[in-house]
This record gives structure tokens, sequence and C-alpha cells, in this order.
């Protein structure tokens, strides 16, 4: 056989700038949305989400509900999503899979259960109730905020990174390890000074969540190219 005829191996393909800039991009939206859903859903569920009147013997007492006071589902699965986000950064492979649809789920959850608390007067009638001093007090004149309505657009945002992870998360790079150790300890010296060579001045790459991170502190935008 001729050495024409032998096949060469393929050289292995960097990606593309342009592959390198949506990952980069795709990366940034995950996180931007992340933290900017959960930072949502934690202020609108702080916030008055239905307001009445409840009937007493002088006249008439108002009421407020917050969102924590008819549930508390959203704010706590802003918390867990926040948590997922940070941790599909901190794993890999299985692992990341996993937290990318505890993520997802708990984006879906915030909207679902946003959704039925924004027409929910069971807590106004229960501080009806404490107020009166009645069991069955009756509340009036009800009136919704649309506090309910931000917290749903929050989880809709936690649940577009979470979709963001599951897709393409097993590009993303992981969180490096600041104080890792570069080989075991039983190693030479040589490995101990090209460690503390890689630690030094190199200049840190963009695309790493904790760059980004970074990027969000100071208020620049991870997406832009």
């Amino acid at each position: 056989m001729s050495a024409a005829a032998v096949p060469q191996p393929r050289a292995h393909q960097e990606p593309t700038a342009s592959a390198a800039r949506g990952r980069r991009r795709g990366l940034g939206v995950a996180l931007l949305s992340g933290a900017l859903g959960a930072a949502l859903v934690l202020l609108a569920t702080s916030r008055t989400w239905a307001k009445g009147t409840a009937a007493v013997a002088k006249g008439t007492l108002p009421q407020h509900a917050n969102g924590d006071d008819i549930t508390g589902l959203p704010g706590a699965l802003a918390v867990v999503g926040l948590a997922a986000l940070v941790a599909v950064f901190a794993v890999n492979r299985v692992g990341r899979w996993v937290v990318s649809g505890l993520l997802t789920l708990s984006g879906a959850g915030i909207v679902v259960s946003s959704m039925l608390g924004a027409s929910d007067k069971a807590a106004l009638e229960e501080k009806a109730s404490q107020a009166t001093g009645l069991a069955d007090s009756a509340i009036h004149d009800v009136a919704y905020t649309p506090w309910p309505w931000v917290a749903m657009g929050g989880g809709a945002l936690l649940l577009l990174a979470g979709v963001l992870a599951l897709g393409y998360g097993r590009h993303w790079p992981a969180m490096s390890g600041r104080y890792e150790r570069a080989g075991d300890s039983g190693k030479g010296g040589g490995s101990r000074g090209a460690g503390r060579a890689r630690r030094g001045g190199a200049a840190p790459d963009p695309e790493r969540p904790e760059e980004l991170w970074k990027a969000l502190d100071r208020g620049e935008d991870p997406t832009e190219a």
C-alpha cells in the first residue's frame, strides 16, 4: 500500500471564534437571567399581592397580604434556583444535568405557584378573622396588585436559565479552584514550580463563570461579544 493511500488522522478542530462568542453569550444570558429572575421573585414576594377590607363593629378595617403571606413557595424556590445556578458551574457531567434540571423545575414551580397566588384571598380572610375575632369573617373590596406577575416573570427568567443550562451547559467551563493544588504532594519541585507559574500573572479568561459574575457585579453586560 502506498503512502498516499494511508488515511491521515484528522486534526483536532478548535472551536471557531463565532462558536466561542455564541457559548459566551449563552452563558452570559443564563447568568444574567437567573440572577435577575431570583432577585425579582424575592422582591415581589415581599410586596403586597392582595388588599381588602374586613367588616368590624364600627366600620371597616383595611387588610393586606404580602406574597409570602399568600404562598411561601416562590421565595423558597428562588433561593433553591439561585443556589442551583451557582452549582451548575461547580459540578461536571451528571451533576451538571441534575442541578440544571433543578434550576428548570424551580423556575417552573415559581411560575405556577405565583399564578395560583395571584387570585388567592385565603390569606386576607385569615387576617380578617384575626382582626375581628370571628372565625368566618368575610373580606370585601378585594383588589390584587401586579406583584404576582412580577414574580411570574422572575420565575420565567429562572426557567430560561435552566433550559439554557440543560441545552448548552455541557460546553460551559467549570469554576476554577483558586487554591487548587497543581499536582500531588509527592511530586517534585518542578510540578510545584509549574503550578506557581500557572497561578501567576496570566490574564483571566473572560469566558470563565467567575469572570462573568464579576462583570455582572460591575454592571457590565456579559452577553456582549
